[in-house]
């Protein structure tokens, strides 16, 4: 007796938990071989740019990183790390208890991320990252007195005027570099501890990113993207710069909403108010993550449940209200920040490239496999995996947007880090049979571009 194909049985090969025909699987390639080819012809472009007149400010375009290939103390764990996470990865999070889980994704996050750090050694990779002129930690000293020097933060943005701040501090809210002075208020001062802390904060970004699928998916959604929010090569510039920071405030942020649009809590307005203050933190940290309420809407429209916003909203303006009171206002900082940064080399780098170049930054970050993921995310019909479609749809929109400011050309395989570390979620929508090879490819691609390049922020 044959069966039709309008009704084969479930986990036949046009199941979605199943495998699938070649002809389905191979258009997984397509987009995979465009972003090959934006990040080939934009090194390749970028390249002949920059011998030219030398405007893109970085030496191997389109990351800021220079030709150097080298191995490191941590190149025998970093591949010890990738081969465990692709052969046993998948098996593994698809059995473990959920809490189990949760705690083992961070731990393989920690120890893929030191990893990869470590390929440049201790003081290059961590405990110098965030010791250098551009940095904050030294810019923690002039916050001796920090109500006052909060208090005229702004008049010290735009560069050329007397004590103007380091690129980095003036470049974000002082929620950044406030951060780092109150860790040296608790005794972990220094670039090592700043380092750590960093890379501690970034990797829980795939809990985050966990606890928010499951609520807005399904658990077997969340169990499926775990190993790829894991072997991310996002991670080697989670290890070790702000950035992971600043996207571990806004991803634990958009899971706390999740989990009170859901009800998954028993008391959903604190989870609310929770969200709100972790969303104005957010935006005081970095003024880019104010894109990160288009993916908070998504959360939202995805659990259809608006109830959250008013706590939401609430808690985001008395978060807002007290740096007001404190001395700084988000409103009259931002147009001095546009001044600064056409000050230095963002009013040299040429937008036309890095409307292009910035995109290919995002794919080094992401990985292969979020491309071919982001194509099902993109193809399937919204009906279908409501959430993940939702969700990876906003941050790549945000991703758009953020591109088309022109505020952010160069160095987006770190600044975008809020956005494209949940990029490789969208994975979870490739056949099983295929996960293999596909995490395979993220810790090629990792490997490859730590050992071969040394990145520089």
């Amino acid at each position: 007796m044959t069966v039709s194909s309008s009704r084969r049985p479930a986990g036949s090969p046009t199941s979605s938990e199943g495998g699938e025909r070649p002809i389905a699987r191979s258009r997984d390639l397509v987009p995979v071989v465009a972003a090959l080819v934006l990040f080939a012809a934009t090194a390749v472009v970028g390249g002949f740019i920059q011998r030219a007149d030398g405007t893109l400010g970085t030496s191997w375009p389109p990351l800021l990183a220079h030709w150097m290939p080298h191995v490191g103390p941590g190149t025998p764990a970093a591949v010890a790390a990738a081969v465990l996470l692709v052969a046993y990865g998948p098996a593994v999070a698809a059995r473990l208890p959920w809490r189990a889980l949760l705690a083992s994704a961070w731990a393989a996050a920690l120890v893929w991320t030191f990893s990869l750090a470590l390929i440049d050694g201790w003081q290059r990779g961590i405990a110098g990252r965030l010791t250098t002129r551009h940095e904050y930690v030294p810019a923690v000293p002039r916050f001796h007195d920090i109500l006052p020097t909060l208090q005229t933060f702004s008049q010290h943005i735009v560069g050329g005027h007397p004590g103007y701040w380091p690129a980095h501090v003036a470049g974000h809210p002082p929620g950044a570099v406030l951060t780092f002075v109150l860790l040296d208020r608790l005794g972990l001062g220094g670039g090592a501890w700043a380092g750590v802390f960093c890379i501690v904060a970034g990797t829980s970004v795939a809990v985050a990113a966990l606890v928010t699928l499951r609520c807005l998916c399904s658990e077997s959604t969340a169990r499926r993207a775990a190993p790829f929010l894991v072997l991310t090569p996002g991670a080697i510039w989670v290890g070790a710069s702000a950035d992971g920071y600043f996207a571990c405030v806004a991803a634990w942020a958009l899971a706390l909403l999740a989990l009170a649009a859901t009800r998954r809590v028993r008391a959903p307005v604190a989870a609310a108010l929770g969200s709100g203050l972790l969303f104005g933190l957010a935006v005081h940290v970095s003024y880019g993550l104010t894109l990160i309420a288009l993916p908070g809407l998504a959360v939202l429209l995805a659990a259809r449940n608006l109830r959250p916003l008013p706590y939401v909203l609430g808690a985001v303006a008395a978060v807002v209200a007290v740096f007001a009171v404190l001395g700084f206002r988000w409103w009259d900082a931002y147009p001095l920040l546009v001044e600064r940064y056409d000050q230095g080399l963002g009013g040299v780098r040429p937008y036309s490239y890095w409307l292009f170049g910035d995109l290919a930054t995002a794919v080094a970050s992401a990985g292969l496999a979020s491309v071919a993921g982001m194509g099902r995310v993109l193809r399937f019909p919204l009906r279908r995996h409501r959430g993940l479609v939702l969700l990876c749809c906003a941050f790549l929109l945000a991703i758009v947007a953020a591109d088309l400011s022109g505020m952010s050309k160069a160095e987006t395989e770190r600044i975008w880090l809020p956005f494209t570390l949940w990029l490789p979620a969208s994975a979870a929508l490739l056949p099983r049979g295929d996960h293999r090879g596909w995490l395979a490819a993220q810790a090629c691609a990792a490997l490859l571009i730590n050992h071969l390049l040394l990145t520089g922020w």
